[in-house]
């Protein structure tokens, strides 16, 4: 007798809710049902939301009592009503807006295995379509991950896929309650020393982030490193791509592009039920922005004007100078020698624009200040890596421009000079020349 009453109590319990992560073939999400998907761990939630009339597709926070989407899947082409559906047809997941018209699709082109797929949203907010049988991360057929939306999170990349020539880079939402994408955009230029460029309308540069210098991107000191934060740049023959990792659970973090034309590291803070601004670019008005000072000149924030020539250099036009209007830049007292030049060193340093940049990782900063020597055309060098007292070598040629000052966490920068304007020289009481 207890026996049975011990099965009726368990039958007529309430049962534990769980989680369903995964979408069959046979199965659907409808705008009508109000089902999601939901990862392991309760961190991400897929579905449909509404927003000015129109319907999307999207991801976002489980936990947080704050609604952010970090991810859309139809941002630009919106279900009009409530009539959407997501479902996996012909090896593709679809999603279908009224009378069955395909709105979004992961257009995928047709494959001969006969093994069903399945759509699946993992731990770390991955939205992927896989082989049902096939869990092997490398041979997922398709992932959210590579096609951003304004959002990078947690083990999300960001940058290029050598191998199938993929750049994902995120595109802001064009207003707060508009998900389709704006004018802002932030994205890697793949050359010898790759950068990240905030863009206006994709042409547009607005800030640029400084090489990777082993630690953190030379334009963006605020990322420091964090003993729960753990950032990563990849540069292979396979990759050229940015990544961060969060090594405690409880905490979250997101790196997004905002429709008022920022880039942001953004902090949960528990306490208070808000994200708050880690950091942002551009900072300030002036020194954050693009080619301010023009060639030969940089930005510093503590002197008035901000934009300073370099040592060794002059206002091309003082007229435009004293106006304050800084974009023709710098030009030099003396002339190269190419022979007998040398350098002036500048210390906490943006480093240069790199479109002109040659790196040489194999080689320290004595050999990279004999290679800047002895090619006539070197203008600048530094360190590629700052970690360990420093190693690689970048060389410049041509002109040196969107540089910046920081206080602190800069990076040292060595221009060359022709051998007269290397050491300003000052007389001392006896009227001899001394040097500072």
């Amino acid at each position: 007798t207890l026996y049975f009453l011990l099965v009726f109590f368990v039958l007529i319990l309430p049962r534990p809710a769980f989680s369903i992560n995964t979408l069959s073939s046979t199965e659907s999400l409808t705008i009508s049902s109000n089902r999601t998907l939901v990862s392991p761990g309760n961190f991400f939630e897929l579905g449909f939301f509404r927003t000015n009339s129109r319907w999307y597709l999207g991801m976002w926070y489980k936990k947080l009592s704050v609604r952010t989407y970090v991810w859309v899947a139809n941002r630009d082409n919106p279900v009009a009503n409530s009539v959407g559906t997501l479902k996996i047809s012909g090896n593709n997941l679809v999603l279908l807006g009224h009378s069955s018209k395909s709105v979004w699709s992961t257009n995928l082109t047709r494959r001969n295995e006969r093994s069903s797929v399945v759509a699946e949203l993992l731990a770390n907010g991955n939205f992927v379509m896989r082989d049902s049988n096939n869990n092997d991360a490398s041979r997922f057929l398709w992932q959210s991950f590579d096609y951003p939306t304004d959002t990078l999170l947690p083990e999300m990349k960001l940058g290029y896929d050598l191998k199938t020539g993929l750049n994902r880079f995120l595109t802001a939402w064009r207003s707060s309650d508009d998900p389709s994408s704006g004018e802002i955009s932030y994205k890697l230029e793949p050359r010898r020393l790759p950068e990240f460029y905030l863009l206006k309308r994709r042409v547009f540069r607005l800030h640029r982030s400084g090489p990777w210098n082993g630690i953190r991107f030379s334009g963006i000191p605020e990322d420091q490193k964090l003993s729960y934060m753990i950032y990563n740049f990849t540069e292979n023959s396979e990759e050229l791509a940015y990544t961060f990792r969060i090594t405690n659970n409880s905490i979250y973090s997101i790196l997004t592009v905002s429709s008022e034309g920022k880039l942001e590291r953004l902090m949960w803070n528990p306490s208070l039920a808000m994200w708050n601004v880690f950091w942002f670019f551009p900072v300030d008005s002036q020194c954050d922005t693009y080619m301010m000072c023009g060639p030969y000149s940089y930005c510093d924030v503590n002197t008035s004007p901000v934009c300073n020539c370099i040592q060794g250099f002059n206002p091309m036009y003082v007229e435009e100078w004293d106006l304050r209007e800084w974009s023709s830049g710098c030009i030099r007292r003396t002339l190269l020698s190419c022979s007998e030049d040398g350098f002036t060193r500048m210390k906490n340093m943006k480093l240069p624009d790199t479109t002109m940049a040659i790196v040489d990782r194999s080689i320290g900063l004595k050999e990279c200040e004999k290679r800047c020597l002895s090619d006539c055309n070197c203008t600048a060098f530094a360190n590629a890596d700052i970690r360990n007292g420093g190693t690689g070598c970048v060389i410049w040629t041509g002109k040196v421009e969107d540089m910046r000052n920081y206080g602190a966490d800069g990076q040292d920068l060595y221009v060359r000079l022709a051998a007269a304007d290397i050491i300003d020289k000052k007389r001392n009481a006896n009227g001899k020349i001394i040097s500072l």
